[in-house]
């Protein structure tokens, strides 16, 4: 048979999909009947398939190997349930901007035998919703319902066109057991048509209007938080931040490693609340969603201010606005060269690049910088009982782990303490949840090892070693009994590092802000439930869901730390998933 569902998984292949994380159900006997058909008669030219027992994870997985190569990956999932069971992760891929294809089956449409395909159980019923494409159609570039097999692969490559173009993001089709079992005859498609939509760069008069700004600036600087997804824009920055000394760069996403911290005009990452943002007289803000929190931080009155993005309109957010003198629609690597491309060649911008202020711009970035990296280094220092905090764990894991480890984060409240400390310097090594849906980091760390892994055996070479940053919050949050079962099924050794402080502090963080004197800013944990105790056995869940498999261990003093490290490295290095349960103290 050749089959709506057979020619599904043709046109993934044809379209560069080459993993499906699923989770099956009544609705995809003619999707098992193809995985089974493919495995057999077509094992090199299709879609390997990654069992996941919890949706959050599947979509988190293909979230990671999305963020991590450029290259969309596929879901499959159980009608309106399945669909429900995304949850939090359709929201991180479309905040994050990750391609993914989401597939699942309808309930079928027929009940008394009319179609191969028709209602055969009692879930049928149950599972028969008006619109299941509206569960998630908000979150999605792009959703539509498979009516026909007869245009499967056109309707794949659409969907993946939307995935692929910028703003980039997950599509969501789905398809009722009747379509799925279509017998249709073998067809192919001309692939080169269904290339992503691209964006250009900007208009020849911005590009000057910009290039005068940042050169007529005393206190230049660039916002951004995403283009690092592009693994070329941290070099272009690179270049224009050597162009244009004094030129500092911020990023306030933290979403994507977008410029290195061993260069002067490094910021490091803040979420929208920098001293820089107030004292800037030029901003550029670069493919960025939040590049100030207004309540918190503002801009000066006579700023000069651009947004240059691949969404500068926020199309899905109700509420957006900055106060830019212009904004443009445009490739963010398009637009850094363009720019760093007039100034180089400009000769009276030139003149303005040189001589003795310029010089002492740059002296003073170096300075800054310099005092920067030794204000981190002092705040990261044990503490005098001998605990430490989550600055000297990750300076200690940048010490230990390989220098090009992929590092996916997700520390939430701690997350500027693990960035300023880890201090990425390689394009794409730092990969953190793109949105708020917490849970992301699990199924993320597994998809990005994956990737890499596939990804260097291509070239006959060997992945690279990958570390999860996780909070514990948000490490339950993350389906640890899903997680370390493929990790163990699939043999996807990472290191996993919970940052355990006996709760969550991002609630009592967001509470401060609003009521920074009220009943609950002297309240404990316990009064505004936020508080983990018991303390669970975060790295005996894990080691439980791998079938004892597990290397593990917990640490709470600084004098232990190097070698409980080490032995956790060692351990996955050797094939082996290692989660360690660190006592981290608070604010540091």
């Amino acid at each position: 048979m050749y089959t709506t569902s057979f020619a599904f998984f043709e046109a993934l292949w044809d379209a560069g999909v080459t993993h499906c994380f699923v989770n099956l159900g009544s609705d995809h006997p003619s999707i098992i009947e193809a995985m089974v058909k493919g495995a057999r008669e077509k094992k090199d030219q299709f879609p390997r398939i990654i069992t996941c027992p919890n949706e959050m994870v599947a979509m988190s997985m293909a979230d990671g190997y999305a963020r991590l190569t450029g290259k969309p990956q596929c879901v499959i999932v159980h009608v309106d349930v399945g669909t429900q069971g995304l949850g939090a992760a359709v929201h991180n891929a479309s905040a994050g901007r990750a391609p993914i294809l989401v597939f699942a089956g309808l309930s079928p449409f027929t009940q008394e035998g009319e179609m191969r395909g028709s209602r055969t159980e009692y879930i049928h019923w149950i599972q028969d919703v008006p619109d299941q494409k509206q569960i998630v159609g908000q979150y999605c570039r792009y959703s539509a319902e498979l009516k026909t097999g007869k245009n499967v692969k056109q309707m794949v490559n659409r969907a993946l066109q939307f995935a692929r173009s910028a703003p980039q993001g997950p599509v969501y089709l789905c398809g009722a057991r009747e379509v799925m079992e279509m017998d249709i005859e073998p067809y192919e498609i001309r692939q080169e048509m269904w290339k992503p939509v691209e964006l250009g760069g900007l208009p020849t008069s911005a590009v000057r209007d910009i290039a005068e700004a940042l050169v007529d600036a005393k206190e230049p600087l660039l916002i951004t938080a995403y283009s690092g997804r592009n693994h070329k824009i941290s070099p272009a920055l690179v270049e224009l931040a050597n162009t244009v000394k004094g030129l500092r760069v911020l990023d306030t996403g933290g979403s994507d490693m977008c410029f290195p911290a061993d260069h002067p005009a490094w910021l490091g990452l803040r979420f929208g609340n920098e001293d820089a943002i107030r004292t800037a007289d030029a901003i550029v803000v670069l493919d960025c969603d939040v590049p100030w929190i207004q309540t918190q931080c503002k801009p000066r009155e006579d700023a000069k201010i651009f947004h240059i993005d691949v969404d500068p309109l926020k199309q899905v957010m109700p509420v957006f606005y900055i106060d830019a003198l212009a904004r443009y629609r445009a490739d963010a690597l398009t637009s850094v060269e363009q720019l760093t491309a007039l100034l180089k060649s400009d000769e009276s911008l030139q003149a303005k690049l040189a001589g003795e202020q310029r010089e002492g711009m740059w002296r003073a970035l170096e300075q800054s910088y310099k005092q920067r990296l030794e204000g981190i280094a002092s705040r990261a220092q044990p503490l005098e009982d001998g605990s430490f905090g989550t600055g000297h764990l990750c300076a200690k894991l940048r010490e230990l782990c390989p220098d090009d480890t992929l590092w996916a984060v997700e520390a939430v409240t701690n997350t500027a303490f693990v960035h300023d400390n880890l201090q990425p310097t390689i394009p794409g090594s730092w990969i953190n949840c793109g949105g708020g849906g917490l849970g992301w980091s699990g199924g993320g760390a597994l998809g990005i090892k994956l990737a890499s892994d596939h990804e260097a055996q291509l070239q006959g070479g060997k992945g690279k070693f990958v570390v999860q940053i996780v909070g514990d919050g948000t490490f339950l949050f993350s389906v640890p009994g899903s997680v370390y079962w493929i990790s163990k099924r699939y043999n996807i050794p990472v290191l996993t590092i919970v940052l355990n402080n006996k709760g969550w502090n991002a609630p009592r963080k967001s509470l401060l802000l609003v009521h920074p004197e009220g009943l609950g800013s002297k309240a404990t944990n316990e009064e505004i439930n936020i508080s983990f105790d018991p303390v669970p056995d975060y790295s005996g869940i894990a080691k439980a869901a791998a079938g004892g498999d597990l290397h593990t261990a917990r640490v709470d003093k600084a004098a232990d730390l190097e070698e409980v490290l080490k032995k956790a490295i060692e351990a996955v290095q050797g094939g082996q998933t290692a989660v360690l349960d660190c006592k981290v103290a608070m604010g540091c």
